[in-house]
């Protein structure tokens, strides 16, 4: 599982060093490769690539006269692009990717469990802003939510 938040610096060439600490797991759970795609909320998602061929299976069955799942399959799969990373630890994030999530030099990268998102900082904090004003009783909370507990 990957968690936390990692401050990031991206070099002139695209490319990020993940951070240390899973770096070995990464090499082992995946031999280094990974899928880079968008996420709607304008930052970037990286799984191993197991983890993306799991939801890619799920991605193509969705029904292709839908328009969501089409917009959907036309968004995530078109943007996976595949990466591998080097015997540094680092990746090299595509052009068209760095373009979509506004990534320059600083980047915020956080563990989702099974997959990590990738963040231009000042969006992160951001956003995170908003969330943290945001009062949780207001917003309408999945069923599976209502449960949980913390």
């Amino acid at each position: 599982m990957f968690r936390g938040v990692n401050n990031i610096s991206l070099d002139a060439k695209g490319r990020m060093a993940i951070p240390t600490r899973f770096r070995e797991c990464l090499q082992s759970c995946c031999a280094s490769q990974l899928v880079i795609t968008v996420d709607t909320d304008r930052c970037l998602l990286i799984y191993p690539l197991p983890e993306w061929q799991e939801i890619e299976r799920k991605l193509v069955k969705l029904p292709s006269f839908n328009k969501a799942a089409r917009r959907l399959q036309r968004m995530l799969m078109g943007n996976a692009t595949e990466v591998e990373m080097d015997g540094q630890g680092r990746i090299l994030i595509p052009t068209p990717l760095r373009s979509y999530a506004g990534l320059e030099k600083r980047a915020v990268m956080i563990g989702q469990g099974h997959k990590f998102e990738l963040w231009d900082e000042a969006g992160w904090s951001s956003q995170l802003d908003e969330w943290q004003e945001t009062d949780l009783e207001q917003l309408d909370l999945p069923t599976d939510l209502e449960t949980l507990s913390i």
